[in-house]
Formats: structure tokens, sequence, C-alpha cells
């Protein structure tokens, strides 16, 4: 058999990807699309039936059309509302009639099929049957307002008041009020009653109402309803039974508000004041702002200047408490409050304010929280003494207070120190001293020590102040301060021996926190008496100690301090000579120090010259100017702390000319140096054999 041919499979064909020469875009679709939706399109032609045969058999497709539809879905509401709205259109109200019926046996809580089927009836003025239709809808759906609303309305349109059919639209309202409904039906009720003059209708519905709706808005309503027609009486015995009902348990600023205001337009001020003073008095302060507002405005207007101020006063209480007690830990807010009470002068109620204040102790035990809490006991010892009068009182506040702090942790000088002072100004002197040496013995400080001491001083009782003063440096030795007081306080008592072993014994200490003042002070002491050898001795032992250039400074113009106050010319002379022979021993002293004391050098230097100039002779200024150095700019490597280098920096150096004198012969020591050791690595190996040869 022959073999078939085989067929060769197709190619496909790459279609092509390229874009295209015109490219649409979305926006333009998007164009499109809105402009075939607003094509205005001619109206379909309308059919036209000439015979009643046409009618009917047109008549018959759409209720067969519509039928079809409703089997298909009868749950469909709208369907069997166009279905009837159709049969009105062809005047046929009985068919429309049934489709309705049978609609509601579909579904007879649908609210939209009740207002189409009533609406149908109303608009045929088919009004018996529109009646009995709301009828049959307020008992089914009783809730939904909408009927009664329709309902009422249909019957006050028609004139039923008291209708012939005996219908009366009250007894329509009164059905309606049984189920209780929102607020918005009994208003309509009352509104309906009042356009017809019905005042005492109106005024029974309002009784029932405020009862089914407690509201205060309600209430508000009611008054104002009396108010609007004259019956102030009404309107005010209104306002007290809505106090009355609410209580003091929920009392809302609301009502008082416009209990006030109705008073105030019944020019009745004072009864509205009251009214205010009671509110505040019983509404919480964070519920009663808009009270606030609105009794400082009454105030403004009919108030003279001590209720306004009662009521800025009240007002600025009550935000002092509401920060007190959000932060009860917030102290300056305490004191602006505390401050606010004292202005008032109730002795009770600054009292018991301040006790708040002080029960508000700092949670941790660290001093930095305390600081203003212990303000609030000074004050509060400060009012007792000063304001109240009451010096048991004030003393068992102090003692309180001292009971409190943690003295083993920190302490407060300050509290002691007034308790002290109180204690002297009742003439109790052992009382201060034994408390002051309890506060020592408790927690000794500086300021405990100086404060004791300062009382004993005014005291006169310097006895007391030596003992004191030798409790201090033994507690304190290293405080430079308390040695200089001690000595000045016996300079000033005369006893300069004294003094002096003072002095020697703070300079002998091996540690000071200032001793350059102690020093000083020191040589100022002996200057002062005219000692002037020994204050120069006390300045050479000064420098046996330290060589700070300040020192020599201070040592030279105290030398040439007899210059100024023109002694004859051998002293001067001598003056000179000596402040010389100090400047060029500075400098060497200086210079020995090494390359550490540039800047020093230089400032004791541009000193000399300064005093060369003034007091010195053209060689002594020459070679004050030949020891002056020469400013150069350097620059240096400057590198992080992990020590990888950053970069460079420049700084200004100084080059002495003596330092320049002495460079060459190291640097002709050092070029030795190295010749000698060049000379011993390249000179050859002599072995042991041919050294004993």
């Amino acid at each position: 058999m022959e073999a078939k041919p085989q067929k060769m499979p197709k190619v496909a064909k790459v279609k092509n990807k390229a874009p295209a020469e015109i490219q649409i875009t979305a926006e333009q679709l998007l164009r499109e699309a809105k402009e075939r939706d607003l094509e205005i399109l001619p109206p379909p032609p309308k059919q036209k039936i000439s015979d009643p045969e046409e009618l009917a058999d047109y008549q018959h497709r759409k209720r067969k059309l519509f039928e079809d539809n409703i089997r298909k879905n009868r749950t469909v509401i709208s369907n069997w509302i166009k279905y009837a709205q159709w049969e009105e259109s062809q005047k046929e109200l009985l068919r429309a009639r049934s489709i309705y019926e049978r609609a509601l046996d579909v579904d007879h809580r649908n609210i939209a099929l009740w207002l189409k089927y009533t609406e149908m009836e109303m608009r045929n003025r088919q009004v018996n049957h529109a009646r009995n239709l709301w009828d049959r809808a307020v008992t089914i759906l009783p809730r939904a307002n909408q009927f009664w609303y329709k309902y009422t309305y249909m019957e006050e349109m028609l004139g039923n008041i008291a209708g012939k059919s005996g219908y009366i639209l009250y007894k329509v309202f009164e059905r309606w009020m049984d189920w209780e409904p929102d607020e918005q039906a009994w208003l309509t009720y009352i509104k309906f009653e009042l356009r017809y003059k019905e005042i005492d209708r109106s005024r029974a519905i309002y009784e029932r109402f405020v009862y089914v709706h407690p509201d205060v808005k309600n209430w508000i309503k009611f008054a104002r309803f009396e108010e609007q027609h004259n019956f102030i009486a009404s309107a005010r015995r209104v306002y007290e039974r809505a106090v009355e009902f609410f209580g003091e348990d929920t009392m809302d600023e609301r009502l008082f508000i416009a209990f006030a205001k109705f008073e105030e337009g019944q020019k009745e001020h004072d009864r509205a004041r009251v009214i205010y003073k009671y509110a505040l008095d019983h509404i919480p302060k964070e519920r009663a702002q808009e009270l606030y507002k609105a009794y400082t405005v009454h105030e403004k207007k009919y108030g003279d200047r001590t209720g306004i101020e009662d009521v800025i006063v009240s007002k600025r209480k009550f935000q002092y408490e509401e920060e007190v007690k959000a932060n009860p830990e917030n102290y300056d807010a305490w004191f602006d409050y505390l401050r606010l009470v004292e202005s008032e002068g109730n002795l009770e109620i600054i009292r018991e304010t301040y006790e708040r204040a002080i029960a508000n102790v700092p949670p941790t035990k660290e001093k930095q929280f305390w600081r203003r809490y212990i303000y609030l006991w000074i004050n509060y010892a400060l009012f007792e003494e000063l304001e109240a009068e009451d010096m048991e009182r004030t003393r068992q506040v102090y003692r309180a207070c001292l009971e409190l702090i943690p003295h083993k942790i920190f302490t407060f000088t300050k509290m002691w120190l007034l308790y002290a002072q109180f204690e002297i100004r009742q003439k109790s002197l052992t009382a201060a001293r034994k408390t002051l040496g309890m506060a020592l013995g408790k927690c000794p400080k500086d300021k405990l020590f100086r404060g004791y001491i300062d009382l004993e001083i005014q005291l006169r009782e310097f006895d007391r102040c030596r003992i004191l003063y030798e409790k201090f440096l033994e507690f304190g030795p290293e405080n430079c301060i308390t040695w200089m007081k001690f000595a000045e306080l016996e300079t000033l008592l005369g006893d300069v021996d004294r003094a002096r072993a003072v002095y020697e014994l703070a300079v002998n200490q091996p540690r000071l926190d200032m001793p350059e003042l102690l020093w000083k002070a020191y040589i100022d002491f002996e200057v002062s008496l005219g000692e002037i050898d020994k204050a120069r001795e006390l300045y050479e032992r000064l420098l046996e100690r330290t060589l700070h250039v300040k020192v020599w400074m201070s040592y030279a113009q105290f030398e040439m301090s007899g210059i100024e106050e023109g002694e004859n010319e051998d002293k001067e002379e001598e003056r000179i000579a000596r402040a010389r022979r100090i400047y060029d021993r500075a400098n060497q002293a200086l210079r020995s120090r090494g390359p550490s004391e540039k800047e020093e050098r230089v400032l004791l230097l541009e000193a000399w010259r300064d005093f060369e100039a003034r007091l010195g002779d053209e060689d002594s200024q020459n070679r004050v100017k030949q020891l002056m150095p020469r400013r150069i700019k350097r620059r240096q490597r400057v590198r992080a702390e992990d020590g990888s280098e950053v970069g460079w920096e420049e700084f200004f150096d100084y080059i002495f000319p003596e330092d320049e004198a002495v460079k060459p012969n190291l640097k002709l020591l050092a070029m030795a140096k190295a010749w000698k050791k060049e000379k011993e690595k390249t000179a050859p190996v002599v072995s042991e054999e041919e050294n004993e040869d």
C-alpha cells in the first residue's frame, strides 16, 4: 500500500504586537459612553386605540403581562403596585382595589403598599374607603407613625373635627396617644389643638406628654407654652414641678438656666439669682460650666460689683477644683486655690483646704518632688501665725511637717530655721536652740550651721558661735568659706592671734575645696594688719605649693602696692626691684615646666611688659621685649575616639627666643647620638682569638 503523504504542520503566524497608529485613551472611551447616554432619542410612537375591541385587546395583553410577572415572583410588591396603578389609569377602581387587597394578602406589613392603596382612594375621592383603610392600617401597624400623620391630616382636611359620620379627629389622636408614640407625635397633637384655640386641652396633653417623655427639654417646652399664653404663675409652677420631679440626683443645668432666664424676663432678678446659686450648690461642678457662664452674664447685666466678684470667684473655684481632682500632686494649682480661698477670709474653709492640700504627699522619696510641696506647709504655718494668730496651731503645723520629712534621706533647712525663728518670736529661746540642735544631730547641713551661727551672732552669744564653728569645721574641714568666716569673726572680736591661728589651721588642711580664696583671705588679713613681711612669707609658702601664673602676678602686684600709695624713692626702687625679681623668677619657673605652660608664660610676659612700660627704664623694657614670643599658625592631625584620622585643624603656637637659643645645641647632641649608633652597627665583629692576639 502506498503511504499517505504526511501533512505539514501549520506554522503559527505571529500577530503584529506593535502599537496601533491611532491610540484610544480610557478618557476618550468614557467620554463617548457619556455622550451616548446623553443622546436625545426620539420618543416611541404613541399607540392610538380607536375602537372598544382594540382597547379590550390591549387591556387583555397588559393584564396577562402583569399577571405573568406576579405569577413569576409574587413577593415583589412593586409589580403589584404597578399593576394596580395601571388599572387605576384605566379607571378600573374595582380591579385596582382587588389587586391591592391581593397584595395585602401577600405582605400586609408593607407600609408603602398601604400608603399607595390609601392615596389611590383619596385621589378618587373615596373617603369612606380611605378612612376604612387608615383604620385597618393603624390597627395592624400602630407603630407606623406615617399612617397616623396621614390619617389625621386627611380628617382635618375634610373638616371632620366632629364629622357627620361620627369620627371625631381628637378620637384618632387619642387612639394614637394610647400607644405612647415619640415626642413629635405629641407635639403634633398639641399644635392641632392650638390651631383651634383649645388651650386647656393643649395643657392637658402637655401634662401627659412630660410624664410619658420625662426629658428636661419637654418640661421647658411646657413652661414656655404657659409663658407664651401669659400664664406666668402656671409657667413658674411647671418649672418648680420639674425641679421636684428630677430631684437632686438627676439635676440638669439646662432646666435651671431656663428657669432663671424666665425669672429674668419677668424682672425677678432676686429669684433668678437664688435659682443660680441653688443650682451651683447642688449640681456637680463638671456639669455646670454653662450654668456658670449664664450666671456671670446675669450678674454683669443686673448685679452689683460684689455679686460679679462672687460669680468670678465661684467660677475660679470650680476650675481649681477640677485641676486638683485631675492631678492632686499639682501643687501650683493648690497654691492658686489657697490664695483664692484666703481672699474670702473664712478660716474654717481655709484650714480645710490647707489640710486637703498637705494630705497629697509626694509618692517618691526624691527631694526634687518635695520642693514645691514643702511650701504648702510653710504657707500654712505663716497663715496660722499671721492671719489666724493661733500660735499653738502654728507650732503644731511646724512639728507635723518636721515629722513628715524623711530626714535620713534629705531635709529642708528652711523649715528648721523658720521653726526656730518662730520660737524666738514667741520668746522661747531654749526651744529654738533645742530645735536647731536636734536638726544638727539628725541631718547636719552647711545651711543649718550657718543659720544657727547667724542666730547666735544676732544674740551676741560669741562663745556659742565659736563652739558652733568648731562643730561646723569638724563636720566639713574642707570648706574654705567656713574657715574664712570663723577668722573674720575672730578679727571682728579683736582677737588677732586666734584669727591667725584659724588661718594657719585652715591652710594646713590636707584637702580644701577653694584653697585660692583661703590663701587670698589670709594674705589680705596680714596686709590689713600692716604685716607686710608676714604677707610676703605667705606668698613664698604658697609658691612652694603651686606655681600658678596668677599667684606670681598677685605676688608682683602685692610688691607694687606700696608704689601706688606714694612711698619715698628708696622704698619705691626697692619694691620695683622686688617685683622685677618676682617676674623673672616666675618666667624661669614656668619655662622649666615645659611647653605645656606657654599660654601662662605669655600672660606673665604681657603683665611684665606693662609693668616695665609704666615703671621701668629703656634697658629693662628692651629685655622684656626680647623675651616676648612670636605667634605662629600650625596644623595638627585630628583623630576620632577609635584612633582613625579625621582631618587637620589649625591652632596658634608661641615660639620663645630663649627656647630657640637652646634648640641648636639639642640638635647637635641628637646628631652625635645618631652617629654613634650608626657607628656601632657598621663596626667589624672581632673574635675572641684575635682579641687575645
